[in-house]
């Protein structure tokens, strides 16, 4: 019973991959695409081979020219959220944990204007291949992640991480290396 159930969910995830295709989504082989996932713009979007997006996964364009571009065997956990107005490049074998939220924009803040009256200001991300974005971790824009960089569940990343370094704490601070020194 078991496998059947699991060749149906694999059925219903290929479904869903072509229907992305359908809506101009660059998706390569062997995308699967869990239940609820919402996207917003899918003509901007690269999905590399083998790239999983668990349940709930929302990934929005909100721009002409927002390009999000996810490289081979990545895997976006539940409920990820990824918010694109200019350029997000993710990296292959890139774990990106259940909770997670990366976006390349803030509002402006200027005192002469009201909050919903002022634009958007947009700086690229770009995150390495062999990163792993713990639970509920943030990204924030203009960050470079390099790569086989580690960082920490609800750790808020506002500045670059370079690679194999592990980083944790609001805002995120290094505390270590991959290899185990200090």
């Amino acid at each position: 019973m078991e496998s059947i159930i699991t060749m149906v969910d694999v059925g219903l995830s290929r479904i869903r991959s072509t229907l992305l295709k359908m809506r101009r989504a660059s998706v390569d082989k062997k995308v699967a695409v869990g239940p609820r996932c919402r996207f917003i713009k899918p003509g901007a979007m690269a999905l590399g081979f083998r790239v999983t997006l668990e349940q709930g996964v929302y990934l929005k364009c909100v721009a002409p020219t927002a390009r999000l571009a996810i490289g081979a065997w990545s895997f976006l956990g539940n409920g990820v959220e990824i918010d694109c107005q200019g350029n997000i490049t993710i990296g292959s074998h890139v774990l990106i944990s259940p909770g997670c939220f990366i976006t390349d924009h803030n509002h402006g803040t200027l005192a002469d204007k009201r909050i919903d009256q002022q634009s958007c200001i947009a700086a690229d991300i770009v995150i390495g291949d062999d990163v792993w974005l713990g639970t509920r971790s943030v990204i924030l824009p203009g960050v470079t992640i390099g790569e086989g960089a580690v960082i920490a569940a609800g750790a808020v990343v506002n500045r670059d991480v370079h690679r194999y370094t592990v980083v944790a704490g609001i805002p995120a601070r290094r505390i270590g290396q991959r290899d185990g020194k200090k």
